[in-house]
C-alpha cells in the first residue's frame, strides 16, 4: 500500500505517518513546512518513507501509483490561520482541488481531514453530523471554517461527479506530544504558561466548553474511517466535556504551578460549546476513544517538560 499524507510534518500528520508505517504502508509525506516541522519526522528510520517539500496549492506531480491519500494540509490553530488567512483559504480550496484531481488520476481513496469548526458557534449540543452549523463567513475564524466547509463540498462533488472514493473526518479538539509550544490551542498554551509560571489566560469567564481527544485515539479513528465504506462526514472526538476554567485549574494543579489565572475578553465568534456526538463513529466504524483525559494530559505534560526550552518546538 502506497499512501500520500499531505501536511505530514504537522502534529496530526506526523502521528498518522507513524501509524501507517507500523501498519505496513509505504508513505510519501508532502508538506510546505509553513506550520509543520521536520522535527516531527526526524525519528523515522524506514526505507518505506520519503519526504517531499511542496505547496499543494501548486501542481502536484507524483509518478508512483497511490492507494490512499490522507489530506491533512492546513493551518489548524487559530494563531496560525489568523496569521496566514489567504494560505488557509487557498489550501482548503486550491489544495483540496489538486488533491482530488490526483486521487482521480491515481484511482486512490482520499480522506479529508475536516474539522468540528464546520459547526461554527453551535446552536445545538452536542453536535451531530446532520447539523449544518452556525458560521460567520466574514468573521476572523471564517477563513478556516469556510475553507473546510468548501473542502467538504468539493470532496462530495468529486465523489458524485467523478466517482472518486472519498471519506470525510470531522476532527474535534485533539492533543498530544509533538504539538508546538506556540500552537495557540488551549492545552499547550495553558501548559506552557503553567510551567513557566506566567499568568494562565482564560478568555471570557471560562464557562465555554471543549472536549479533548488523545492523539492516539484520533489516529485510530481516522484510519478506521479510511478503511470503512462510509462516504459521508463522521465526527471523531472525545465526548467528555470540560469547561475552560476547569481545565486551567486542573493543569495548574497537576503542574504544581504558582501561576495566576487571569481573564480576558472572549475572541469574536469563539465557540461557547464543543462536544461531538460520536454515535455514527461507534456504529459505523466501531470506534470510540479509550485514553482517559487524566492519563493523556499527564503524558503530555511529562513530554512538554522535556521540550520546554527547546527552540525546535
Amino acid at each position: 500500500m502506497r499512501t500520500l499524507v499531505t501536511g505530514g510534518a504537522g502534529f496530526l500528520g506526523s502521528h498518522l505517518i507513524d501509524y501507517l508505517l507500523e501498519h505496513g504502508h509505504q508513505v510519501i509525506c508532502m508538506d510546505n513546512l509553513v506550520t509543520g516541522s521536520l522535527k516531527n519526522l526526524e525519528h523515522i528510520d524506514s526505507d518505506r518513507f520519503s519526504f517531499r517539500k511542496h505547496d499543494i496549492t501548486k501542481y502536484i506531480e507524483i509518478e508512483e501509483d497511490l492507494d490512499f491519500i490522507f489530506h491533512f494540509a492546513s493551518p489548524a490553530s487559530p494563531i496560525y490561520y489568523l496569521r496566514y488567512p489567504i494560505k488557509t483559504l487557498k489550501v482548503g480550496a486550491l489544495g483540496t482541488h489538486n488533491i482530488l484531481g490526483l486521487a482521480k488520476a491515481k484511482k486512490a481513496r482520499m480522506l479529508l481531514a475536516s474539522t468540528s469548526e464546520v459547526y461554527g458557534d453551535p446552536e445545538i449540543h452536542p453536535q451531530n453530523e446532520e447539523y449544518w452549523g452556525n458560521v460567520n463567513p466574514v468573521g476572523p475564524r471564517g477563513v478556516y471554517d469556510e475553507a473546510k466547509r468548501f473542502a467538504e463540498a468539493i470532496t462530495m462533488a468529486y465523489h458524485k461527479k467523478h466517482n472518486v472514493d472519498t471519506r470525510i473526518a470531522r476532527i474535534f479538539n485533539t492533543y498530544g506530544i509533538q504539538m508546538r509550544k506556540d500552537d495557540g490551542r488551549v492545552i499547550p498554551t495553558f501548559t506552557l504558561q503553567a510551567l513557566k509560571g506566567n499568568d494562565m489566560t482564560v478568555f471570557g469567564d471560562g464557562s465555554q466548553t471543549r472536549s479533548f481527544c488523545h492523539v492516539s485515539d484520533m489516529i485510530e479513528g481516522i484510519y478506521r474511517l479510511m478503511m470503512s465504506d462510509y462516504i459521508l462526514p463522521i465526527n471523531l472526538g472525545n465526548p467528555d466535556e470540560i469547561t475552560i476554567i476547569e481545565l486551567a485549574k486542573y493543569i495548574k494543579k497537576i503542574t504544581n504551578s504558582k501561576s495566576k489565572i487571569t481573564f480576558h475578553p472572549l475572541p469574536e465568534n469563539d465557540p461557547k460549546t464543543r462536544k461531538p456526538d460520536i454515535s455514527k463513529a461507534k456504529k459505523i466504524v466501531g470506534w470510540e476513544p479509550k485514553v482517559s483525559f487524566e492519563k493523556g494530559i499527564k503524558e503530555f505534560i511529562k513530554w512538554f517538560r522535556t521540550i520546554l526550552d527547546s527552540p525546535n518546538y
